[in-house]
This record gives C-alpha cells, structure tokens and sequence, in this order.
C-alpha cells in the first residue's frame, strides 16, 4: 500500500559564512544553466573566472549581518514550517533545498526511509520563474529517476493568485503596514528579460503589452505577469489606490536587460517623486534570507534615506505565520487528494 508524504523545497544557503563555503553555494547555483543560460563553457567562464574570484568575500560579509544563532535564516524559517506543518497532517513532513544541503535527494531519502511512495512536493515560490520552479522540478525529476524509481512526485502549481494566498499575504502586510505612508512597493526578485520567452512554450509572450492583458495564453509561464498580478490582487484586498502601489524587481546580476524597473533605481526616484514615507514588502519570497533582510532591509533602506525618503518600513515575508502554515496545508492537500484521482 502506497504512503504519502510532503517535501518542501526553498532555495537554499551556505552551510556557514566562511568564504569557501558561500563559494562553493555560489558555484553550484550560478552553474544551474536555469539560472545563467549561457553554454556551459561561456557559463564556468563568468562563473569560475570572474564571479567566484571577486564575490564570495563580499556575499560572506552580507551573509554575516543576516545570520543567525540558530544558522541561515531561510535555512531556520523553512524548518520551522516544517515542524509546525507536521503537527497539522498526519503524513511525513521534510524539507529540501534546491542549492546545497538539505539537498531535495536528501529529502526525498527521508521520506522513503519512512516508507514513503508518493511525495507531494512543495517548490516555495509563489510565481513560475524558469530559475525557480522550474529548476526545482527538473532537479527533482533528475533525483527521482536516478535514485527513487519507484517514487511518485506531485507538484504544488504556482500560487501566486490563488485567493486563499492572496489573503493571506494581504492579512499579513495589512497588521505591518504603516498608519501612514505614501507609496508601498513590491519589490520581486529580477530575472533577465529572455528567460520569460524561454520558459513560454505558447510563444505569445510580448513584453511590451500583454501582461497587462485580462488572459493570455503565455501568463501561466510568465513571471513579470504574475508579479503585477500578486500585486494588483493583493492591494485589491488592501483597498490601496493603484498610484500608491509601485512594483519593482531586485537582485540582477551582469550587464544583461532584466526586467524593470529595478528596485535600487526606483529607491532613488521615489522621493523625487514625494514619496518619503515608504513601506516595502517582497512578495516573491515567502521566507526572509539574504534578498530581503540585507538587499532590502538594510542596503534599500539606505538608498532610499540617501536620496531623501524620511522614514523606510520594511514588511517581513510570511515566514512561520500560522495563517501561512494554513496555506501551505491545504495547498499540499490539494495535491495529497490527486494520488487518489489517477
């Protein structure tokens, strides 16, 4: 008889701040050819001849501000949903990372040493992105046909505008949200613009209009699209006046056209603009880590201070909130329920 089980997978982290450990992180994440696209040779020759020569001392000191105690703070976050998602369901509950340990083969081999067949596997990203999702289910595809044959692996699909996600984010930013503030601005992690065409099997994609179009056969793979509408949803809820919401993309890397408007641009605009009160949230994480509590908790808040904004709210990720947990069990029900339905 078939048993189930839940992995959750979130992206990952060095196993400590030691510069040869954030190297070796960024080695096998910057070598995902899902993350830099290039062929292999063009890809090593940034990655291990220009990257990881000059960035590993820097990322280990953005590490060391973000740290815990307890270790990495995705790392602790996604454990603790674990711990409290496990007391809610009564199958096996592990995690997994895309990037380092716990890898996802390590996850999936606890849950077969419990005897279990069937994994409901839970890629933590609210929208599809090929440097996301995808890479999640592909490295998880490999996993499972090299060492668990005989396992089967439902996915969680992108959450990004089912209802009961969009109201819980909601719920969430409204008790952080400050009383007063002039502008809230949801900051996603970038992506360059050719992997939206990449991961479009329909080919409509057109950047120029149709992710402000009601449907289009291209926005279950769009990742822009899906950020403006997590968005658009979310301040639906709120009741927030679309001029008082600005959407912009963070992290890029190398000299390549990413999606826009940056996030570190419009920082230094906005107060030009009167903004001076400004609340950020970051709704393409649902665990707070180095992109949020550093990128733009710490070096946000100084751009935007520095050009003039007055007062700077950060709005932290869902991370073990109860209504989260909420989400996360019943999104993984869902998927528990389609074993019975092939």
């Amino acid at each position: 008889m078939s048993k189930k089980g839940i992995l959750l997978v979130n992206l990952g982290s060095p196993k400590s701040t030691e510069v040869e450990d954030v190297k070796e992180y960024l080695d096998e994440f910057l070598m995902d050819p899902r993350v830099i696209d290039y062929r292999w040779f063009f890809r090593s020759l940034l990655v291990r001849g220009i990257i990881l020569r000059t960035r590993p001392p820097k990322s280990a000191a953005a590490y060391k501000t973000v740290w815990t105690d307890e270790g990495s703070p995705l790392i602790v976050i996604t454990e603790k949903i674990q711990k409290k998602l496990q007391k809610q369901v009564d199958v096996p509950v592990e995690i997994g990372m895309r990037y380092a340990e716990p890898s996802i083969k390590t996850g999936i081999q606890k849950l077969a040493d419990q005897g279990v067949t069937e994994i409901v596997l839970f890629p933590l990203y609210p929208q599809y992105a090929m440097s996301t999702t995808e890479t999640v289910v592909m490295k998880a595809e490999e996993v499972r046909e090299r060492f668990f044959p005989e396992v089967k692996i439902n996915y969680v699909q992108p959450f990004y505008n089912r209802d009961i996600y969009i109201e819980c984010l909601a719920d969430s930013i409204r008790e952080k949200l400050p009383t007063n503030f002039d502008a809230l601005q949801f900051s996603y992690h970038g992506v360059p613009e050719r992997h939206l065409y990449k991961t479009d099997p329909t080919k409509t994609c057109n950047l120029n209009d149709c992710c402000s179009r009601e449907s289009n056969p291209s926005h279950s793979f769009c990742y822009r699209h899906q950020c403006f509408k997590t968005t658009e949803l979310v301040i639906g809820k709120l009741n927030i006046p679309k001029e008082k919401a600005v959407v912009s993309f963070q992290s890029r890397l190398g000299n390549d056209k990413w999606i826009e408007p940056y996030t570190d641009e419009t920082l230094e605009n906005l107060p030009k603009k009167g903004v001076k009160n400004l609340a950020v949230v970051c709704p393409a994480f649902v665990s707070d880590c180095l992109e949020t509590l550093e990128e733009i908790s710490v070096e946000g808040r100084e751009e935007f201070l520095h050009a003039g904004g007055e007062q700077f709210h950060y709005i932290p990720c869902l991370n073990d909130e109860d209504r989260w947990i909420d989400v996360v069990k019943i999104l993984c029900a869902e998927e528990l329920e389609n074993f019975y339905l092939v």
